[in-house]
């Protein structure tokens, strides 16, 4: 068996978990209370805001009880509101509140110079390497 050191998949989760880490640091330094996780749902919700629970779950890559989870926290801290749908009653529609979308304003900023922390030193054809490795890796595990 393979030590971790010669393992990608160790380096791969190693780094995320770095990024991950370095972006909750920052957003508790500047006063923000959401987690990445909870970041990723709302980013999700503005871009595609007809999205179903569902839907969501799918493109956030969390089971459906975790995106229930998540959606609970930011309804109670009021940043997203549930709603019955008008289109269908057994659906329920979700929208970013004006305070959740003050907070992903406010988080904007913040993002983007964590993507560049963690991107510095690396030239724009490495990481459009790494995004189609990575793409590759995703494609290879779903077929």
């Amino acid at each position: 068996m393979s030590e971790l050191e010669n393992i990608v998949f160790y380096h791969i989760d190693r780094a995320i978990r770095s990024y991950r880490h370095l972006a909750q640091q920052r957003f508790k330094s500047e006063g923000i209370e959401v987690t990445v996780d909870q970041w990723i749902v709302m980013k999700c919700l503005v871009e595609n805001p007809e999205s179903t629970q569902m839907e969501l779950a799918e493109k956030v890559f969390k089971d459906n009880a975790s995106v229930t989870r998540i959606l609970n926290l930011l309804v109670k801290q009021k940043l997203i509101r549930r709603s019955p749908s008008k289109k269908d009653r057994r659906r329920t529609d979700l929208t970013i509140t004006e305070a959740g979308m003050n907070v992903i304003e406010k988080m904007a900023p913040i993002i983007e110079e964590n993507r560049a922390k963690a991107l510095a030193g690396l030239s724009k054809e490495e990481i459009d390497l790494i995004r189609k490795t990575m793409s590759q890796i995703q494609k290879n595990c779903t077929e």
